[in-house]
């Protein structure tokens, strides 16, 4: 979109102005929400506007600016949450000034709400393919749409429907639950639930308050003022809140292993962080409640606090779905990792397992070849029309098997399973890619991490190991 081409393509400017791309997207939402405060009437205090800031130059204009940020950061309420511990990044005047004359050629709230949270979206997803790590902040568009499609997240269940993600990143998982009611439904939603979906469905929680300000923003471009929570969700107790659907993908990797959660209502006590997000999203959802996680490979295979997270799953949850994902699925933002998506519901515990190979001589998903929502197509039809399939609604096909809970027990409750026939000497018809090793390495390193601070827990605990 030329829109982004334009406002993005100004960071390689700023890039001499010390301004990297995380400072850029977030002195964009700044600004941005000042002049969409403008053009809706929305109340600021005094002084600290978008008319003041476009009405200065010079040093008078970055003084100001800074002023801005520490004032409108004392407020509360929405206000308050954008700008809390914001500051400038700029230190030319008249690279802010340039900046804020492009976002005032445009007039945002006149824009349609897609096309605004297309734009914004659209430059988080540049941000997060430029900057190195930043997919965990940034899960796919296309998975999410095709998650959404088969969970059906349906504010007309229930009067308090509530939709959460415990590691929401940027929101694109809110957002898309959100987008799944006005594909659905259009023109036919009424003015409740339009209300609702509005203010008092969406919630999340989020560690980094970058971040969370940026997922803040995302919503408030959507028209969606989401709950975000700023804290790490698997470290507090959830003071008994409860959703009736829980989307999510939490961060991967091994940063901040060591720590083991104090919480009593954990039943498996680990440093590992997908299999901890596991027994809270187990322990945040209603009772019927239905959850779809992202988790990397590791977690349908390890063995100890791993097999012990997937036994309780299977107890207290009906896990009847496996996606495996394409290799490359987040590239750009992280190239090499390989995960799944599990679906389950509380309450029911587990008699089969069917798992859908979309991995296996799939061609891996590059730059080049992106990953789109027409590659779930087959998915979404062979998962249901239900969005909790019942015994005997599905049939088997090549990349769709059952398997039994007996069956997997006899596995050691290995999830990890595989039944086709890779026809290539790599992986998915291309041979191994250098990030597809790196990936398999770092899977295999976190595993041994896991393993050795559960050992090292044991120690410390005086427990039966010497």
């Amino acid at each position: 979109m030329d829109v982004v081409q334009k406002i993005w393509g100004f960071c390689n400017v700023l890039k001499h102005d010390g301004i990297n791309y995380g400072d850029y997207i977030e002195q964009l939402t700044y600004l941005l929400f000042l002049k969409l405060a403008e053009e809706k009437g929305l109340s600021l205090p005094t002084g600290y506007d978008w008319p003041a800031l476009r009405e200065k130059s010079g040093t008078d204009l970055t003084d100001h600016y800074q002023a801005t940020l520490r004032e409108l950061g004392k407020q509360s309420g929405l206000l308050g949450d954008i700008f809390a511990g914001s500051l400038s990044r700029f230190r030319e005047p008249v690279n802010l000034k340039r900046l804020i004359g492009l976002i005032d050629e445009i007039a945002w709230s006149e824009l349609d709400v897609d096309l605004k949270g297309t734009i914004y979206e659209g430059l988080l997803q540049k941000f997060a393919a430029e900057q190195k790590g930043a997919g965990q902040y940034f899960t796919p568009r296309p998975l999410i749409r095709s998650i959404c499609r088969v969970m059906q997240p349906d504010l007309h269940e229930a009067p308090d429907y509530a939709v959460h993600d415990p590691a929401c990143g940027t929101g694109g998982f809110l957002i898309g639950a959100a987008e799944w009611m006005f594909r659905r439904y259009g023109a036919q939603l009424d003015r409740d639930v339009q209300k609702r979906m509005r203010r008092g469905t969406y919630s999340g929680g989020e560690l980094v308050l970058e971040t969370r300000r940026l997922g803040l923003m995302n919503l408030f471009l959507h028209e969606i003022e989401g709950d975000l929570h700023y804290g790490d969700s698997i470290a507090e107790p959830p003071h008994g809140q409860q959703y009736h659907i829980i989307l999510t993908n939490p961060p991967f990797g091994v940063k901040g292993a060591g720590d083991v959660p104090n919480r009593d209502d954990f039943t498996v006590s680990t440093s590992n962080k997908q299999l901890n997000f596991i027994q809270h999203v187990i322990q945040v959802l209603k009772p019927g409640g239905r959850a779809a996680m992202v988790l990397p490979d590791n977690v349908l295979f390890e063995d100890n606090a791993g097999r012990e997270v997937r036994q309780l799953l299977m107890k207290d949850c009906q896990l009847h779905t496996i996606l495996r994902l394409p290799v490359g699925t987040f590239t750009p933002y992280s190239t090499g990792v390989k995960a799944n998506v599990l679906f389950f519901r509380k309450g029911v515990p587990t008699g089969e397992v069917w798992v859908y190979d979309h991995r296996t001589n799939i061609p891996r998903v590059t730059k080049g070849s992106p990953l789109t929502e027409e590659q779930f197509e087959d998915f979404v039809a062979v998962y249901g029309p239900l969005p909790t399939p019942r015994p005997n609604d599905r049939t088997e096909n090549d990349r769709f098997r059952r398997f039994t809970r007996e069956e997997i027990a006899a596995r050691n409750d290995n999830l990890d399973i595989t039944w086709l026939k890779d026809e290539s000497s790599g992986t998915n018809g291309a041979g191994v890619e250098p990030d597809e090793i790196l990936s398999e390495i770092f899977t295999h390193l976190q595993t041994a991490t896991d393993a050795l601070n559960e050992l090292l827990g044991m120690i410390e605990n005086n427990s039966e190991v010497k």
